[in-house]
């Protein structure tokens, strides 16, 4: 209930948009970390498969 009252607090302070912007960059910034994470491994893993060149 304390979770409903905080978005629903924070939606009419704040606006519809701005709550949703923050609420998916959050979401996005631990996906575009580990696609980071994802091609510096792939990068490395073409890097050994070549012998290092």
């Amino acid at each position: 209930m304390e979770e409903a009252k905080f978005w629903i607090e924070n939606i009419s302070n704040f606006g519809f948009p701005i709550v949703i912007t923050i609420f998916l960059l959050v979401r996005l910034e631990k996906k575009i970390e580990m696609l980071k994470n994802s091609i510096v491994d792939l990068n490395k893993n073409i890097s050994n498969s070549r012998g290092g060149f």
